[in-house]
């Protein structure tokens, strides 16, 4: 330790000194003992000081304290030892002070620069994070998403400091109601969305009621035609509350499946009648193309009559069959036709019996067709009148050959 007692004398009368670079300069009295504990005392006091100074000292220089407040102490500890009741080396004492005072000087013209630059940052992330808030509240319409970004916008304002009072609370202000603003935005278009839904609601009801209707229809292509036109619209209507579209959807497709399911089976029992009926027509067919015309013209024509109402009787066949099985028949009916004109150029219009038996024919084909419209079964009245035409053709043809 340094001997700060070589600083200071005590006259005879007690009175202590300190010497200083300015002269001797009265620091107290010391009555209570020998010069040397006065001295001794003083420097004590001196001291102290010096350990105020190094703490000041060390902590400025380590950055754990306040630039600006250490400044001060400095300045404080300046101006105490000028009138300071002491004993050691003060001009050392105030040089290492000025020097203290320069570097704490140097030091808080630092933070003030780094807590300008923090602030002018600061104050561009608020601005930026209000700007992004004031363009959402404006702009966004993913309203989730947008929602999700103003609560992280909120977050990352909280931790950003440095920004004056003033302009942190104009800035709150831009972003608070630009956080309002879409707030109300939102809520103004969910509003709009419930009313859209509930108007889909009730045009999808529409709909369900009318397709359940439908279900148990028998008319198949008017009704299925109908139930087409009903889904195309059911896409194009706006879609209800996803608890109320799937309800409706469940029925909806409900009485869709019941007509077509029902429509199936019906369908699929009628194509094995008509199976059933192909193979008949082909056997009537079969039967009428084997006959040799040739060797007995009248006998051909009297199996073509019995063919005719065999082949009438047996009925609908599947529409991919149907062509083919019409040119075989037209086919048969043309050998045989050819066969009798053949032959009833050799017999008079008197004596010819096949003329007499195609009359025959003709009257009762007409009869027929009688009874079905006294039946009114409009597939037996089709077919008649199909089945008199031809033998009316045929009597035709037989007496211009005659």
């Amino acid at each position: 330790m340094n001997d700060w007692t070589t600083f200071g004398r005590v006259d005879a009368d007690g009175t202590v000194y300190v010497k200083t670079a300015e002269g001797d300069r009265v620091v107290g009295s010391w009555q209570a003992g020998t010069p040397e504990e006065g001295l001794a005392h003083f420097a004590r006091r001196f001291a102290d000081l010096v350990t105020e100074v190094e703490l000041v000292e060390a902590r400025l220089k380590s950055g754990a304290a306040d630039a600006a407040h250490s400044l001060s102490s400095v300045k404080r500890l300046r101006t105490q030892l000028d009138e300071a009741h002491v004993v050691g080396d003060i001009d050392g004492l105030t040089a290492r002070l000025e020097r203290l005072a320069t570097l704490a000087d140097e030091k808080a013209g630092e933070a003030r620069a780094a807590r300008e630059v923090a602030r002018t940052e600061a104050l561009a992330r608020k601005t930026a994070l209000v700007e992004e808030a004031e363009k959402i509240a404006a702009d966004a319409t993913g309203w989730k998403t947008a929602g999700d970004r103003l609560k992280e916008i909120l977050d990352e304002w909280k931790t950003i400091r440095g920004v004056d009072k003033k302009t942190d609370g104009e800035l709150w202000k831009r972003f608070a109601a630009a956080r309002d603003g879409f707030t109300r935005r939102r809520g103004a278009h969910f509003a709009t969305l419930d009313g859209q839904r509930k108007q889909a609601q009730t045009a999808k009801e529409d709909l369900v009621k009318e397709a359940e209707s439908l279900a148990e229809s028998t008319e198949w292509s008017s009704t299925a035609n109908r139930l087409k036109e009903l889904m195309t619209e059911w896409k194009a209507a706006p879609r209800a509350a996803k608890e109320a579209e799937q309800r409706l959807w469940e029925r909806f497709r409900a009485a869709q499946d019941a007509f077509f399911t029902k429509r199936s089976e019906v369908f699929s029992a009628r194509d094995a009648e008509y199976q059933g009926n192909l193979e008949k027509k082909q056997a009537i067919l079969a039967e009428l193309e084997a006959v040799d015309v040739d060797a007995d013209a009248r006998g051909a024509q009297n199996k073509l009559r019995d063919a005719q109402a065999a082949w009438h009787e047996a009925g609908r066949v599947p529409r991919e069959a149907s062509a083919s099985l019409d040119r075989r028949w037209r086919a048969a009916e043309e050998r045989i036709r050819v066969a009798m004109d053949s032959a009833w150029r050799k017999t008079s219009p008197q004596d010819n019996p096949l003329l007499r038996q195609m009359r025959d024919q003709v009257a009762e084909a007409e009869q027929r067709l009688e009874r079905a419209k006294a039946a009114g079964d409009n597939r037996r009245i089709k077919e008649a009148e199909q089945a008199l035409a031809s033998k009316k053709q045929f009597l035709a043809l037989a007496e211009q050959a005659n």
